[in-house]
């Protein structure tokens, strides 16, 4: 077995984490179904490489075996619910820490992705697809709230020129993580939120203190300007801690994490729902190999 299998492939304890939320098998006419385990471990391995799905080694079985599935469970929202159950998890163990931070990242579609857009009649088929024309090509935007330890709570796709700014009340309200005892409403507010400069507008302000979440972002040049020479009239300065800010820097080190895989940081999937599920997997191992934080026990 090579050293990339090996290292991207489930442990014992990692699939038993997650062997309950996966569907049961049922027996096939005409052959076995395929172990679980193992055709995670091929989804993964072609993640992480980026490979067609037609150049997976043989040893995870069929191609087909594996596409179908990754497909069947993106479409019954299996790798999603897997996703928010280690979510819940983290957060009963109190590993889950509730100073988000926010930011994007641009990937670029791969010829094969960006393919997906022929024979569509208007600009709203590939906003629909997350495709968008850039300097770079044909490219598609993650947008992202992480938690204080750099593993992600919200994620959504749009073109990749889209701003940043627009996005934020979206993710805001995409943030949900069941309850330990799985009792009551998911908790969707955030003890504290910083994010970039690209985030600073009155609007977002506006949605972050009506959601009681104290916020660090710093403020744009101009509208700093522009608040000072409007006197009293322009209001006092947004609160601002150099020293929470400096946290934010653990969503670049999972957009850095994500990008490790190269089937995220290449869109290669034409179908925006497929490329999300590809992050959701990328994410979803992310979470397994999470180390304990050993200030929370």
């Amino acid at each position: 077995m090579s050293v990339v299998s090996g290292r991207f492939e489930l442990t014992e304890v990692e699939y038993v984490q997650i062997a309950s939320l996966l569907p049961v098998m049922k027996p096939q006419r005409g052959g076995r179904w395929r172990d679980h385990r193992q055709v995670i471990n091929g989804i993964l391995f072609r993640v992480r490489t980026g490979v067609p799905w037609r150049d997976v080694p043989s040893r995870y079985g069929p191609w087909k075996t594996l596409y179908k599935r990754f497909t069947r469970w993106q479409e019954d929202g299996t790798w999603a619910r897997i996703e928010a159950a280690l979510q819940a998890d983290a957060d009963a163990a109190g590993q889950l820490q509730w100073h988000g931070n926010a930011d994007s990242t641009i990937v670029r579609a791969h010829q094969h992705a960006a393919g997906a857009r022929k024979g569509l009649s208007s600009g709203d088929a590939a906003r629909r697809e997350g495709l968008g024309k850039s300097r770079g090509g044909w490219t598609t935007k993650i947008h992202t709230i992480g938690e204080g330890r750099g593993r992600n709570l919200a994620s959504h796709l749009t073109p990749g020129q889209d701003s940043d700014t627009r996005q934020l009340v979206r993710l805001l309200d995409s943030v949900a993580v069941a309850r330990p005892d799985g009792v009551g409403r998911p908790r969707k507010r955030l003890d504290s939120l910083a994010a970039d400069k690209a985030y600073s507008s009155k609007a977002n302000r506006a949605a972050l203190r009506a959601r009681r979440i104290p916020h660090d972002i710093p403020e744009k040049d101009d509208q700093k300007a522009n608040r000072t020479r409007k006197g009293s009239r322009g209001g006092r300065p947004p609160t601002f801690r150099p020293t929470r800010y400096r946290d934010r820097n653990t969503i670049e080190r999972l957009m850095n994490r994500r990008k490790q895989f190269r089937a995220v940081a290449t869109r290669y999937d034409k179908l925006a729902c497929r490329y999300r599920a590809t992050v959701q997997i990328a994410d979803i191992f992310i979470w397994l190999r999470a180390k304990p934080d050993r200030r929370n026990p």
